[in-house]
């Protein structure tokens, strides 16, 4: 009964067109009501607990560090040097986006903010070499969402701290799953490029290809920092942010000279934005996690899956299928705070490895910011690109396709995951 008032409340709340974090706290209050527990100050109490914690002090640093590093320069060259050394082949800069992305998503953890940076600057160049722009901006959708699943993730602290799991390992476990996405949307790329005419570009020759990979080796040391640091345990993930954001700083004003006092300012305005509106939602969702647990609503619905606990691949496919149908109406961080507390307790009585499963979770979430009607890149995407949401969506068909193809295989075999993830250890 407790867990039907919460979802009805909850869904009933987000149709009226309540913010997402209001709805989290009315659900948790209704639940309070119901079970005649209504106390403000337990509300209030617990909504500070939810921003009150170190561990999302790195939210901020991330988040900047991927604004420092859009307007200082460390995104443009990026691109440049995976278009000087994937550019020259058929539907190279389809490739160049791919690539593009993968680096990228080790230096922000913002799918929102690498889909902007990818798309301002290789959209135009595509639409004017002939690509088919909604086939484009599909694909720069599916490269951008590559950012929650390798570190630095955002995804992955805010489950971290609900699920008191290690961000650490966390972190290191989602290397490799990131890098397989990048593979998968290789593969479909070949097959949808086969079809576009277009204009090849010229092979860039190789003392050009190593002045640019020099000029941009400053942002390829960010991700080896990071890893590196967090590997060695030099730096925690929240000093990995802090770090990120003072090297991020350094190379745009020091090395590149593009960050200026405007320039940092509108980083600065755009990040406190940003950040408000990421810890309004954990704090508030903390007020619906508590009375999760206090109702037991994880123990209800572990009674309805109990016929599947003794089949963990069986739990496991169903539990992603209910993120993935909730990343269609729901965005990435709701979906984390509202399902982390209900699904944990399940996982672990059914002896899931909670890492593993944080992984394969994160990565559905990010796929769900790809999935019509809500589909946040999906909307950020279709601004830049000038293309409606209809449009945006049939142009990612095929590497959302290839990227479900990956999230079920990632299922069927556990060790994809698990077994990278020890050589990090």
């Amino acid at each position: 009964m407790t867990a039907l008032v919460f979802l009805a409340t909850l869904l009933v709340l987000i149709a009226i067109g309540l913010p997402i974090a209001f709805a989290l706290m009315f659900a948790g209050v209704a639940l309070m009501l119901l079970t005649d527990q209504f106390d403000a100050q337990i509300v209030v109490q617990n909504a500070i607990a939810g921003a009150d914690n170190f561990v999302l002090m790195a939210v901020p640093f991330f988040i900047l560090a991927g604004e420092f590093m859009n307007a200082g320069g460390l995104s443009k060259r990026i691109v440049e040097m995976a278009g000087a050394f994937v550019g020259h082949l058929r539907g190279g800069l389809g490739y160049v986006a791919i690539f593009a992305g993968i680096l990228l998503a080790s230096l922000s953890g913002s799918a929102v903010a690498d889909t902007a940076a990818l798309a301002a600057i290789l959209v135009p160049m595509m639409r004017q070499a002939g690509y088919e722009p909604t086939r484009a901006c599909g694909l720069m959708a599916a490269g951008g969402i590559i950012a929650p699943v390798i570190p630095p993730s955002i995804g992955f602290l805010i489950f971290g701290v609900v699920a008191n799991l290690s961000i650490t390992r966390l972190f290191l476990a989602g290397i490799v799953p990131g890098i397989m996405m990048g593979l998968v949307l290789v593969v479909s790329w070949w097959f949808v490029a086969r079809r576009q005419q277009v204009a090849v570009s010229a092979r860039v020759p190789w003392g050009r290809r190593l002045r640019i990979l020099g000029r941009g080796g400053w942002a390829l040391m960010l991700p080896v920092i990071i890893v590196g640091g967090l590997r060695s345990g030099i730096f925690t993930p929240t000093e990995s942010a802090v770090v990120a954001a003072a090297y991020a700083l350094f190379v745009g004003l020091v090395v590149y000279r593009e960050l200026d006092a405007a320039k940092i300012y509108e980083c600065l305005l755009s990040t406190a934005r940003t950040t408000s509106v990421v810890l309004v939602l954990a704090a508030l969702a903390m007020v619906a996690a508590y009375m999760i647990t206090i109702t037991d609503i994880s123990g209800q619905v572990g009674t309805w899956l109990q016929s599947l606990s003794q089949h963990p691949l069986v739990l496991m496919a169903a539990m992603m299928l209910v993120v993935f149908f909730a990343g269609m109406v729901l965005d990435f961080i709701p979906i984390v705070l509202i399902f982390t507390p209900v699904f944990m307790p399940i996982v672990k009585a059914a002896d899931i490895d909670p890492v593993y499963f944080g992984v394969v979770f994160i990565m559905n979430c990010s796929i769900g910011m790809i999935t019509p009607p809500v589909g946040v890149v999906l909307n950020v995407i279709g601004s830049i690109g000038k293309i409606s949401m209809a449009e945006a969506t049939r142009g990612i068909l095929p590497f959302l396709g290839a990227l479900m193809a990956l999230l079920v295989l990632l299922i069927l075999f556990p060790a994809l995951v698990t077994v990278p993830a020890q050589w990090w250890r």
